[in-house]
């Protein structure tokens, strides 16, 4: 009877392997951004400090370790067999969940994937069990769920949010006042107070309340807990004087400091919180097999009322699984992509927005700007004035090629974030509540970028669009996580051949996430979009822009060939994802034109002729992708309605063109490539041949019209594709009498 249970328990140490992995990619955005953004540290040392900070956290965590064994169901209503189930389903269920989130870079919650895991499993498991005993009823369901304790975890959690975002504000908003942006022109005993507050607060609810329920504590308790405004004053009175030291004598940055201390502390808190949500599975399921095992019975008989008791953890195996957190933290590609869309959201300058604008996203700021007028009526003009002295931000001179050193946010926002995070986790920790690291933090950063006034008119829209999207992927994962925790609990419990398909399942998605991630990552890097921030000189001006228009002319090429080809053998799901490819070309040359403002001002010189020449040749660029966009689209939807296909005669004229377009498009993308301008003449004349083509195309089809064609769907399909592909080349050939028009203009100049 053995066997298969210890078989499980291998596959769930494996899991649990798996999910720290996927874990600290999607966490690390909690510790890290506040560091990264603000740029108070090198990287390497805010590695090391995180890293310090998650082997301390995992010492701290074994008092969270009851949340798994006892926080969401009633352990003595189930059976040895019933909880390995749950706990199978947990663990699988999570894996997915999070590698998911990771894979599309949206930071989202451990803490409450485990907990919605753990509900649904449990009441999938109960249900079946309530079915099973003709004696209950449905309302049985309350004695197996744990429903008083899920119900506070589940309400601490969402209440996180708000107090998270609200404090995060007021904090920043009071700091700001204090500090203003010119924060190195305060006086000394003013941050050297700051200083003492920050980090009395970080030493005191991390390091000493973080000790509760650790082994250690018991030694320690009499003193800390009798003497606790003893220790917060003296502590804030030493660090005050501490810090006053390092300032005046050794000249150091005391904000550097806290941002240290902070995101030592937060990982430190992350650590001791979170692994619960990594290990604490696994863990209970071997506390309930070695139970089980000496027992002596049948494993859907002996009942788990064995997990209610208090029990210790492996210290060594909370160390190993810090050591794997810590590795995954250094090398995990996913992590560096949640924490960018932390950043990105959070930033105080502008630049290009990774979410786009909502109807709910607009309607809030909307709201908030009637707010912001009502209040300027209400609030003294003094008062108003005063206030907005202190949110002006220092013009920095710096030269245009060092522009891209500059920080998304300053050190002062930084340390506001990791302070208030730090305790808003610290506390709940303390009184063994799972809280929500990746809540907690990602709330408070956008109060404190929203006091601190980083959202102005022209980023609002999209930065409420990202946290919309954000906190609707957090609703999103308890419902997902609920609903399919319960589904593989189910499936388990149905025939436990079940586990390792759905093992094998779990492998698959995984590679395949992991495989279209790293195509993705590659992708990007492909990606020849002009670095905003860097120094462009007219030189630049000529390699970005030939750049754009030798892969545009190649993308258009193979959609335009992809489009025929298709529409040939009507098949309909190719033309879906050929419309897809057009799309997205279409966004990323609206990008690039969005991107205009900070394209100009990063020139070397304030050449009109130069911005000018850029600004045409986007224009002309998003003409020909607009035209490919039209023919795809019409195309799709011809044959999404099912209409007739065109006739051989049409698809033999349309495959000329589209052989005859392919060839000059080649030509085109091969002189921008290789920068061999002069072959553009050669161009520019063959394609009077091919517009003679497509007049003659028209031509025929008239004649057709007249004799014998009987379906006007296809004539205007027909029709709407061969003007649009005059369009296109109309808009190229345009194109490229601009360039060899600059081209030569410029020559003496870059000479």
């Amino acid at each position: 009877m053995g066997d298969p249970y210890i078989l499980m328990l291998v596959a769930l140490a494996v899991l649990a392997i798996v999910d720290l992995v996927v874990g600290v990619s999607n966490d690390a955005v909690n510790f890290l951004n506040s560091a990264i953004g603000s740029k108070a540290i090198t990287i390497r040392n805010i590695m090391i400090i995180a890293s310090l900070g998650v082997f301390f956290g995992a010492v701290t965590s074994s008092g969270m370790m009851e949340v798994a064994r006892k926080g969401i169901f009633n352990p003595n209503m189930f059976m040895f067999q019933d909880i390995m189930f749950i706990f199978m389903a947990v663990m699988i269920t999570d894996i997915l969940l999070l590698d998911v989130f990771n894979t599309l870079g949206m930071p989202t919650s451990t803490t409450v994937s485990i907990v919605f895991e753990l509900l649904g499993a449990a009441v999938a498991i109960s249900l079946i069990k309530i079915s099973a005993n003709d004696a209950e009823s449905l309302s049985a369901i309350w004695e197996y769920i744990n429903y008083e304790k899920a119900s506070l975890i589940i309400f601490g959690i969402l209440l996180s949010v708000v107090v998270a975002f609200s404090v995060g504000a007021i904090v920043q908003f009071i700091s700001r006042l204090i500090y203003s942006f010119n924060f190195e022109k305060r006086a000394s005993y003013i941050n050297a107070l700051f200083g003492g507050f920050a980090i009395t607060a970080i030493t005191y609810f991390i390091i000493i309340k973080g000790l509760k329920g650790t082994p250690f504590y018991k030694d320690v308790k009499h003193l800390i807990e009798d003497n606790t405004l003893l220790i917060i004053a003296g502590s804030f009175i030493v660090w005050t004087l501490i810090s006053q030291i390092l300032i005046k004598v050794f000249k150091i940055n005391v904000l550097k400091l806290i941002i240290g201390v902070g995101t030592f502390s937060l990982a430190m808190a992350f650590s001791g919180n979170d692994l619960v949500n990594f290990i604490g599975v696994p863990i209970a399921a071997w506390n309930s097999y070695e139970a089980w095992s000496v027992s002596g019975v049948e494993a859907d008989a002996f009942s788990m009322g064995i997990l209610a008791k208090k029990v210790p953890s492996n210290i060594w195996l909370l160390l190993l699984a810090g050591g794997i957190m810590v590795v995954t933290l250094w090398t995990s590609s996913k992590a560096k992509n949640v924490i960018d869309t932390g950043i990105n959201l959070s930033r105080q300058g502008e630049g290009h927005e990774k979410f786009r604008p909502n109807p709910l996203s607009r309607i809030v700021v909307r709201a908030s700007m009637g707010i912001n007028a009502g209040l300027s009526y209400i609030v003294p003009k003094k008062t108003l004035a005063f206030v907005d002295s202190k949110f002006q931000k220092p013009v920095i001179e710096l030269p245009k090629d060092k522009t891209y050193e500059l920080p998304a946010f300053d050190m002062v926002r930084a340390s506001v974030n990791l302070i208030v995070a730090g305790i808003l986790i610290s506390i709940a920790t303390s009184m063994k509540l799972p809280l929500s690291t990746t809540y907690v933090t990602f709330m408070v950063a956008m109060g404190t970028s929203l006091a601190d006034r980083a959202w102005g008119r022209e980023s609002a829209v999209y930065r409420v669009a990202g946290v919309i999207n954000v906190v609707g992927g957090w609703f999103l994962t308890a419902i997902t996580a609920f609903i399919a925790a319960a589904i593989v609990a189910y499936l388990i419990s149905w025939d436990m051949i079940m586990i390792p398909i759905l093992l094998v399942l779990v492998a698959v998605l995984i590679g395949r996430n992991t495989l279209k991630h790293r195509k993705k990552t590659k992708e990007t890097k492909k990606k020849e979009y002009i670095e905003r921030a860097e120094l462009i000189t007219i030189n630049g001006v000529i390699e970005e822009s030939a750049d754009h228009i030798a892969e545009v002319a190649q993308r258009v090429n193979k959609l335009y060939t992809n489009v025929v080809n298709d529409l040939a053998n009507h098949d309909l799901n190719k033309l879906r994802k050929t419309d897809k490819h057009v799309e997205k070309l279409n966004n990323e040359i609206d990008d690039l034109k969005d991107g205009v403002f900070y394209f100009i001002k990063s020139l070397d010189d304030t050449s009109v002729q130069a911005s000018r020449f850029y600004i045409l040749v986007l224009g002309y660029l998003q003409d020909v992708a607009q035209s490919i966009s039209y023919i795809s689209r019409a195309s799709f939807k011809h044959v999404n309605n099912n209409h007739k296909n065109l006739k051989k005669g049409q698809l033999k004229d349309l495959k000329g063109i589209d052989n005859h377009l392919s060839d000059l498009l080649s030509k085109v993308s091969d002189a921008f490539t290789n920068r061999t301008f002069d072959d553009l003449d050669a161009v520019l004349v063959e394609k009077q041949e091919l517009l003679s083509d497509v007049s003659d195309s028209i031509e025929k089809q008239v004649a057709r019209i007249r004799a014998e064609e009987s379906s006007p769907k296809n004539t205007t399909l027909y029709f709407s594709i061969l003007l649009e592909t005059q369009d296109l080349m109309s808009a190229l050939m345009s194109l490229l009498q601009l360039y060899q028009e600059f081209h030569l203009s410029t020559k003496d100049i870059r000479k």
